[in-house]
């Protein structure tokens, strides 16, 4: 096995984000239900001998170090390997949206790496590697939806009922920092339970971050607006600034959105693509 190709990194929504404290180190608690949607990066992966990691973009630039390149050479030291990899990333989730891409990304990397190296780790030997570059990077290489707590490290799998979502990214992005540090983000949300969210699934909740990104982020509200526009009740994604909403039916294209965002109709995921690629402790 020398390359592997067309590797899916799928985005995630959160259905809802609670923030229910706060700990002495500064970490928030939350309680948010992760979502897989079919909206994805692409990775390709040829195999290198000389022990050197190499990135190339094949559609938007990236940053020199980014999680893909940092994923790898994490596993590549932990392992010690003396092979390398090649890796080419089509980039089509948008950056700081809240949906996960770039934690997608390095997951899918570490699942391909872990093939290709022949290395044959489980999920949770990759998740110690994932979870130092990315508290959302475990929850895609478990490979299920899943109800989510903790500081985002506690992850427990959830099925979901087959749904539609119109999913939308204004031009402007947020940095997750500048939300949580804010003094007026809400952080005592009463804790929900599994029970409760099951019986509404797609309505239950709220984003606890949306109105302090709405105030630093006018796209936010403007992108709301858009969707109420279209009259469907929709609200934030994680920290970032997409926002969604679930859709009776999914005929015909998109409505028409400001030219500089990035709108789609996505549906949600079961399972993530290439769960079984490393050996699962469920």
């Amino acid at each position: 096995m020398r390359s592997l190709y067309d590797l899916p990194a799928p985005a995630k929504l959160n259905l809802f984000l609670h923030v229910t404290g706060r700990r002495a180190d500064g970490y928030h608690l939350l309680q948010s239900v992760f979502m897989l949607i079919d909206w994805c990066d692409v990775l390709h992966v040829d195999l290198r001998h000389d022990g050197a990691i190499s990135r190339e973009d094949l559609t938007t630039a990236l940053p020199q170090d980014d999680l893909v390149v940092r994923a790898a050479r994490a596993l590549q030291q932990a392992s010690g390997t003396a092979l390398g990899a090649h890796i080419g990333v089509a980039k089509h989730v948008p950056a700081q949206a809240g949906m996960g891409g770039g934690s997608s990304d390095a997951a899918t990397c570490l699942l391909a790496l872990n093939r290709l190296w022949g290395l044959g780790w489980s999920v949770s030997r990759l998740a110690q590697i994932g979870l130092s570059l990315g508290a959302d990077v475990p929850f895609f290489l478990g490979g299920r939806n899943a109800w989510v707590e903790g500081i985002g490290e506690s992850l427990t799998p959830l099925d979901l009922p087959a749904a539609r979502f119109l999913v939308a990214k204004p031009a402007a992005g947020l940095d997750t920092r500048a939300i949580f540090s804010d003094a007026a983000l809400k952080r005592e949300t009463e804790p929900a339970t599994i029970t409760g969210f099951a019986a509404n699934p797609y309505g239950f909740g709220h984003n606890d971050l949306q109105p302090v990104a709405q105030r630093l982020c006018p796209d936010v509200t403007q992108a709301l607006q858009w969707l109420a526009e279209q009259g469907l009740q929709g609200r934030m994604t994680g920290s970032g600034s997409a926002v969604f909403a679930p859709i009776p039916h999914a005929d015909g294209s998109p409505p028409t959105a400001p030219a500089a965002w990035q709108v789609r109709t996505c549906g949600n995921m079961a399972v993530h693509p290439l769960r079984g690629w490393a050996v699962s402790d469920d």
